[in-house]
């Protein structure tokens, strides 16, 4: 590993450690503890888990943000230990799975690739499955029954989901560049290079959104970038963050959630930075308010949602930003990006706690835990079901109803 390698590498071990301890110190006093959960809190919704699983070691220590996806009543899903699997989203039954530990890469035999670490989250468009890995594979694998088709050797790490769209299969990897590469063989039609990626930097990349052959994604130097689809070839960048502050660890600005395109315009946000709605057509700003975050947002018909770097969770007015509530009661307990289940915000904790906020106040209206360990990966809705992925890879779904 080259020396610059290993530098970034422990740069972006620093700045993680920082940001969830919350302060600019490793001295222990410093760390914020997790604000106790309340004991006396009575639920206004029931909770019903549907089912729950587990998918290999999930994603370990890795400090992947794995979340599975679903496409036309299927979960697909991986961990860092080579598994990846199908799972019937109603009930939980396996479908088919693939281990490449056991016989080599999907039963291909190749020694190099025997232990595939997936780390960027499976993509699915039809009958084609995408997932990348620690260590800048992208693999194509028939989504029926997980038998292999390609595989692309980029650069760098694949931390994000891949985007299957238009023919082409969009990877974005650490190092700052986005690959288009051809979805029935996996060669290479353009690479987009962002020329320099901060030296300290949150470990993690923000999904790529591809919508009307535009490409959107948060940078690693706190920006939301426009690409053509087509060619890889760049529109427009705003800022989300300035970049600013006395200290290298004040100066990280990471877009690292996902970008929300709803209606016309795009709601995007980054550490030390602001929550920001953009025009998607032409990328004028149309408001912006300060917000510190890390996570993915959310949205619904009225607000945007999102949990700041000390895991306060905030409802916004869609249309200029004004604050609508907030709920502390869950400060430092390193919150997962916010999901919108019907009437109500859930997201997941440090310690493997599902939570359910009402959307029109805030309040606590339910919790659940799946298990004891922690939950990074934001929650996905899919129809009146949330899925929930915790670090070692224990998936459980779970629906609403009222009292």
């Amino acid at each position: 590993m080259k020396a610059e390698t290993i530098k970034r590498t422990l740069l972006i071990t620093l700045a993680s450690l920082v940001t969830l301890a919350g302060c600019h110190s490793f001295k222990k006093e410093n760390v914020q503890p997790p604000t106790p959960l309340a004991k006396d809190f009575k639920p206004t919704v029931q909770v019903t888990r549907l089912w729950r699983t587990s998918v290999g070691d999930g994603a370990g220590t890795s400090g992947a943000r794995l979340r599975p996806t679903v496409v036309d009543g299927v979960l697909y899903a991986d961990s860092t230990d080579g598994k990846l699997v199908a799972i019937d989203a109603a009930s939980g039954k396996s479908l088919w799975s693939k281990s490449s530990r056991t016989h080599g890469w999907f039963g291909w035999g190749d020694k190099k690739r025997k232990d595939a670490q997936y780390a960027g989250g499976p993509a699915v468009n039809g009958d084609l499955l995408a997932v990348g890995t620690l260590d800048g594979h992208v693999y194509g694998v028939n989504a029926k029954d997980g038998s292999p088709r390609w595989e692309a050797e980029l650069k760098s790490e694949v931390l994000a989901s891949p985007v299957i769209d238009g023919g082409l299969v969009i990877v974005r990897t650490s190092d700052g560049r986005v690959y288009g590469l051809d979805a029935a063989n996996g060669e290479r039609r353009w690479v987009y290079d962002q020329g320099s990626v901060p030296l300290l930097s949150l470990r993690g990349n923000g999904p790529l959104l591809a919508a009307n052959g535009v490409l959107f994604f948060g940078s690693d130097d706190g920006k939301l970038v426009a690409l053509r689809q087509d060619n890889g070839a760049k529109l427009w960048e705003q800022k989300l963050a300035s970049g600013e502050g006395r200290t290298e660890i004040d100066r990280l600005n990471d877009a690292d959630g996902a970008i929300l395109l709803d209606g016309s315009t795009l709601y995007g946000t980054a550490y030390h930075g602001n929550l920001v709605a953009i025009d998607g057509p032409s990328g004028r700003p149309l408001w912006a308010h300060p917000f510190s975050s890390f996570e993915s947002l959310a949205v619904n018909d009225h607000a945007v949602y999102g949990v700041n770097d000390a895991s306060v969770v905030w409802a916004f007015d869609k249309n200029g930003g004004a604050d609508m509530w907030k709920n502390d009661s869950l400060k430092y307990r390193w919150l997962t990006g916010p999901a919108v289940q019907g009437n109500y915000v859930v997201v997941g904790d440090l310690e493997g706690y599902v939570h359910w906020l009402q959307t029109g106040d805030g309040a606590l209206a339910a919790r659940e835990r799946l298990s004891k360990k922690a939950i990074r990966a934001q929650p996905l809705v899919v129809g009146d079901t949330v899925y929930v992925e915790d670090v070692e890879g224990r998936i459980g779904a779970y629906r609403l109803s009222s009292h």
